[in-house]
């Protein structure tokens, strides 16, 4: 699957496109829609599901320094003010603070960030450390390991800095029982 093909997939969900066109239209700095919406989505076309089937949320990283809890909830807020008729859970997480919150919440260390596509090397998958922007009326994605894990329905563990594989498991069995047609490689 290339590039193009994925971007066709994920598109089919009406509510990451409407997500995608608010973001541009938002202007919030260094905006993406990342991970499990866009991968679940071409799951979901490729085993023929509709393509909201399983999602849990969708989720926003931006990248701003004002790393106040005060600005990051301005954020969610105003999104949900734009996109809250789709009646989804829109998660908006400001890039910049999550050192600040991440060890305490997870025990593990979160060295600090210095854009949105730092997360997105951080998520426990690699079939998930995929982003979406439109810039300047093109779509911009980010796909450090490509696309053939999510065409042939492969999870496999990233072993990011943060990385769990207790968290890891967890997840991957969530999927399992939603898309059985799934491989899941080990932690180890």
């Amino acid at each position: 699957m290339n590039r193009d093909e994925f971007l066709t997939l994920a598109l089919r969900n009406p509510v990451n496109a409407a997500i995608i066109e608010e973001l541009a239209a938002f202007d919030l700095p260094d905006a993406w829609l990342v991970s499990g919406c866009l991968v679940q989505t071409a799951w979901n076309v490729l085993t023929g599901r509709t393509v909201d089937y399983g999602i849990a949320d969708y989720d926003v990283f931006y990248f701003d320094a004002d790393t106040s809890w005060e600005a990051e909830d301005a954020v969610i807020h105003a999104l949900h003010a734009r996109l809250g008729h789709h009646g989804v859970k829109i998660e908006a997480r400001n890039q910049a603070r999550v050192h600040l919150w991440y060890p305490g919440k997870h025990g593990l260390p979160y060295p600090p960030l210095t854009r949105a596509i730092d997360g997105i090397n951080r998520f426990l998958t690699r079939n998930t450390q995929i982003g979406v922007r439109c810039a300047g009326g093109d779509f911009d994605v980010y796909a450090p390991h490509g696309f053939d894990d999510v065409a042939r329905l492969i999870v496999r563990p990233n072993r990011a800095p943060n990385f769990s594989a207790a968290n890891y498991g967890a997840k991957a069995a969530r999927w399992k029982a939603l898309w059985p047609e799934l491989t899941v490689i080990a932690a180890e």
